[in-house]
């Protein structure tokens, strides 16, 4: 029998090497009718069952400046320019086929394992089908060179007889020169070379298709064609013998995968299943965006539409980084968004100048990094930046009051750019709810270190505060469905009297920085008619399992790691169940490799294509930051722990630990492992030298099982959890 594909069996491990992918058939295709029956319930199964339909994937090495990708149908994508174009924009693409009637369809695309980005995808036709194994190396006298196998098998005949084409698509002219092909002219730099003679088989205008010659490829003897790309502007010369060696070049780019480390310092991670999978998936997705800018290592959003720096995104991007243990590089990347800041205080980045939110942002990344590193010497020296920071929002609130605005009415910052779904420059609250907790970070974090120099930024914070809560109790809406809610855009936005219901905004666009200023911001307490409106709305506004029409897609689209924001929100909120159906319902999203496009069509969609970078690497540092938060919480002074854990992730049998992980309290080490005898779970909790969290919270019931005992430490029951001594550093606990 064949091994199960990822797609279409829950739990199976898609780790697999080239000869194990070579040998499954169509087995997996014809399965997929029965999908549903094979699928565990649907608020615990995480199979993928909403990817995108349309992909790509970055199969490049950590930090490459060459961020290869390769498409859904196993095509190569080079050379888009970054911000600026569209998501498709790509100068040059490779695609690979079989001459004949037919266009063959995709019957299946998969890693070798979540941390190993060698890419497999196989190509159906009729009579025969073929493999791409696609995958960089960077081999000592090569260098940096992208490369695909091929090979050809039959599927019902003995033997059959095929020609491989190759498609080059390039806004340049594209010459061909013996086996190789080159860009503008035979002096120019080498595109490609093969193993097998190439001849012109027709020309589309932009480029042209090259046919390899008729070969005969049986079961056990395959036809095999190998092809080489450099990316560094090599020579035949330097190439030409790896031609030979594709097994050799194989090997060596899969073992520089199994032996990197995701991880960095003391930090490790051992999760079960699926969010194992994805621990390990994402931190390389965050770590192949990567890059050097201006001398400095800089976590980027993505490879394509948003390879660069967003404040933002760049908050998340480098507290996961924190996480995943690379804390000289999250320090770099810290000091790369403050190397932004202009003359006048103020931050921006890819968001544009109209995201005030950007300085505020800014400021509370600051306190965050200090926290989890436990040094506070960059945020002393970065004293007189912040408080030019504080001066320029101080100005933007002033502004405000000049414009004929409600913002400017209610006393709160200018009217701005919403993002996530509101664009232009409206009546809103992104802006502000985001610089209140800046500018709540900064202001508790100078208490807290004794400085005096942030007297004016709290009485600004506090002034601020007040004029936003009024604010928001003015401008809180009904439901149809019954319930209060605060929405983004003010009510003196005439997109609200729009003639045509479909034209008015959606109640649930743009919710993102509420959800933000809820969690991580701590803006709100959690009894706020303002948190009880938005928990509400984002239920009333689920469809496949996330929110749904809260970003760029008003209408039959999702914003896929929108989702985690609610995750987070739901966390915090103490809605475990819907925190965890709403983060299983955000990795379904995914595709099979382990990625996220920024938004996409809901399935039934007629209206849509598809918005933004993939691989998204907010979406990777989400994922990574929800992992940790299900285990250790930090919620103001209080740590939370196992917060997110229930049955459907006990029913794995597996740990789910985190050494060494940071937080504002000093790192803590947390290992929930089965009990060999007698069932039951046990919870190993070890914290070092940091402040003691002003409360420890743990559940008595863990799932279906009751707290039995703990043993280190002195605790007491108090409601649905159990109270630790903050002081303690180690202790365990066990559930049955």
């Amino acid at each position: 029998m064949n091994p199960p594909c990822a797609v279409c069996q829950p739990g199976y491990n898609p780790a697999v090497n080239r000869r194990q992918f070579l040998q499954r058939t169509g087995a997996c295709a014809a399965a997929r009718p029965a999908l549903a029956q094979a699928r565990a319930p649907r608020d615990t199964a995480i199979d993928f069952r909403y990817s995108p339909l349309s992909w790509q994937t970055a199969y490049c090495f950590p930090d490459d400046r060459h961020k290869s990708l390769v498409g859904e149908r196993g095509d190569l994508r080079y050379g888009h320019p970054g911000p600026g174009r569209g998501i498709d924009y790509f100068p040059l693409t490779v695609e690979f086929a079989l001459s004949g009637m037919e266009t063959g369809h995709v019957a299946r695309q998969q890693l070798e394992a979540p941390g190993v980005p060698i890419v497999y995808t196989r190509i159906d036709h009729t009579e025969a089908f073929f493999e791409l194994t696609t995958f960089a190396t960077h081999e000592p006298g090569e260098g940096r060179v992208d490369n695909v196998m091929v090979e050809i098998r039959p599927r019902s005949r003995g033997l059959v007889r095929a020609a491989p084409l190759v498609s080059i698509r390039s806004r340049r002219e594209v010459v061909l020169k013996g086996n190789a092909a080159h860009l503008e002219s035979e002096t120019g730099p080498l595109l490609m070379l093969a193993d097998m003679p190439l001849t012109r088989r027709s020309d589309t205008g932009q480029g042209i298709v090259l046919s390899g010659p008729v070969s005969r490829a049986a079961a056990d003897q395959p036809h095999r064609c190998f092809l080489r790309f450099p990316q560094e502007g090599q020579d035949l010369d330097r190439l030409k013998a790896g031609l030979a060696e594709p097994e050799r070049l194989l090997a060596g780019s899969r073992r520089f995968w199994r032996e990197w480390r995701p991880f960095g310092g003391a930090v490790d991670w051992s999760l079960a299943g699926r969010h194992g999978e994805f621990l390990m998936a994402c931190a390389r997705n965050i770590l192949q965006a990567r890059e050097v800018r201006d001398g400095r290592l800089t976590f980027q959003v993505g490879p394509t539409v948003y390879r660069g720096l967003w404040v933002v995104d760049g908050h998340f991007i480098l507290e996961a980084a924190r996480y995943l243990g690379h804390d000289a590089e999250a320090q770099q990347g810290l000091e790369a968004t403050w190397a932004r800041q202009d003359a006048e205080g103020s931050i921006f980045a890819g968001g544009g100048r109209e995201h005030w939110k950007d300085t505020g942002i800014a400021m509370f990344t600051l306190v965050r990094q200090a926290e989890l590193s436990r040094d506070w010497n960059y945020f002393r020296k970065m004293t007189p930046e912040v408080l030019r920071a504080v001066r320029y929002l101080a100005g933007m609130r002033d502004r405000g009051k000049r414009e004929n605005s409600a913002n400017g009415r209610y006393g709160i910052l200018a009217r701005g750019f919403g993002d996530g779904g509101m664009g232009g420059i409206r009546s809103e609250f992104t802006n502000t709810l985001w610089v209140l907790a800046g500018l709540r970070a900064v202001t508790e974090a100078a208490g807290r270190l004794r400085l005096p120099e942030y007297e004016d930024a709290r009485r600004f914070h506090d002034e601020l505060r007040s004029a936003c809560f009024q604010a928001m109790r003015a401008e809180m809406r009904r439901h149809p469905a019954g319930f209060d809610y605060l929405p983004m855009l003010m009510k003196e936005d005439p997109q609200w009297s729009a003639a045509e219901e479909w034209d008015r905004p959606r109640p649930q666009n743009a919710q993102w920085a509420l959800s933000q200023a809820i969690y991580p911001g701590l803006v709100f307490e959690r009894n706020d008619p303002v948190v009880q409106g938005h928990t509400a709305l984002m239920q009333a506004v689920t469809q496949e399992d996330i929110p749904a029409e809260t970003g760029w897609l008003p209408h039959e689209g999702v914003w896929n790691y929108n989702a985690a924001f609610a995750a987070h929100v739901y966390l915090w909120a103490g809605l475990a169940d819907r925190a965890r159906s709403t983060f299983t319902g955000f990795l379904n999203h995914a595709t099979p490799l382990y990625c996220w496009r920024e938004e996409q069509p809901l399935r039934g969609s007629l209206l849509n294509g598809y918005v933004g970078d993939m691989p998204h690497n907010w979406a990777s540092a989400e994922c990574v930051l929800y992992l940790r938060h299900m285990l250790a919480l930090e919620d103001g002074p209080a740590l939370r722990l196992l917060p997110g854990i229930g049955d459907s992730e006990l029913d794995a049998g597996e740990p789910y630990a985190a050494t060494e992980s940071p937080t504002r309290f000093g790192r803590v080490s947390v290992r929930l492992e089965p009990l060999a005898r007698n069932g039951g779970w046990r919870l190993e909790f070890a914290r070092r030298q940091g402040p003691a969290p002003g409360s420890v919270a743990l559940p008595r019931a863990l799932g279906s099982l009751a707290l039995a005992g703990l043993s280190g430490a002195g605790f007491r029951p108090s409601g649905d959890t159990i109270q630790v001594a903050p002081d303690a550093a180690s202790w365990s606990a066990i559930w049955r």
